[in-house]
């Protein structure tokens, strides 16, 4: 598994400098430079201009500074190449050809539904540390008649095939965003399904809702002290009225590694 934390990863415009300067005082797991669909075509070229400002010019609270290119764009890496961010963004990935010879580690948008069935070749991309999974546009790839990015019938055999595929080659696993602002509840919902499928975080569109991605992919004081009365018990024993063995151990291990321990 990646470590690097990932329970919030927040997109920013990379065309905006006011929201850029904004951005590089958050401390948020990961920020996403964004050079794609935040960004109108006709702005892509100053976008890079004001993204390369704004890199040299801030210095960056997040823990991870990333950058989402554009699918095929020479210019883009060629921008990576020269900036050195932490990692690159690639969007709408359906091989694992497209991360080879990258000039940072990488992250995979699974997004489209020859992204989704390749999803596990995608996974074993060499320099690759997660899968992003990109709902709004899997929608459109699929067909499926919803106008809200995070909703549709879709998700959750998504949020399943790209975790299993993810954590099969040690790679961290990406929720998209929850695209309804001031609806501290729906994403709330929306992250807490993505928990439970396994996922290590979220995307963030905006600042507010770090924090509540921030508290529901961080394990409660309660799991943590449980998954620690797991680990100080051997082979198999009764802990409050219930039968722990190995895979309880593992299973324990697995939320304290949630803290980097």
């Amino acid at each position: 598994m990646s470590v690097r934390r990932r329970r919030s990863c927040l997109t920013v415009p990379a065309d905006d400098a006011r929201k850029l300067e904004k951005a590089a005082g958050i401390d948020v797991d990961e920020v996403v430079l964004d050079l794609e669909d935040a960004v109108a075509p006709e702005r892509k070229d100053a976008a890079r201009e004001v993204l390369a400002r704004a890199f040299r010019d801030h210095d960056w609270r997040a823990a991870t500074v990333a950058v989402r290119v554009n699918r095929g764009s020479a210019d883009d890496l060629a921008l990576v190449a020269e900036l050195r961010p932490d990692v690159v963004v690639l969007p709408k990935v359906e091989s694992r050809e497209e991360l080879e010879g990258l000039p940072v580690p990488s992250e995979a948008l699974i997004e489209t539904a020859s992204g989704l069935v390749e999803c596990e070749h995608i996974a074993a991309a060499p320099g690759l540390e997660a899968l992003v999974l990109g709902p709004g546009d899997l929608a459109a790839s699929l067909g499926v008649p919803e106008l809200t990015i995070g909703g549709g019938a879709h998700v959750p055999h998504a949020l399943f095939r790209v975790v299993v595929a993810a954590r099969a080659f040690g790679l961290a696993a990406i929720d998209g965003p929850h695209a309804v602002l001031d609806d501290e509840a729906g994403l709330q919902a929306s992250a807490k399904r993505a928990r439970a499928f396994g996922y290590d975080g979220k995307w963030c569109i905006h600042p507010r809702q770090i924090d509540v991605c921030n508290d529901v992919f961080t394990p409660t004081e309660a799991e943590v002290e449980r998954a620690r009365r797991i680990l100080a018990v051997a082979g198999v024993a009764r802990l409050d009225g219930e039968m722990v063995d190995e895979a309880n151990r593992r299973m324990a291990e697995s939320i304290l590694a949630r803290l980097g321990e």
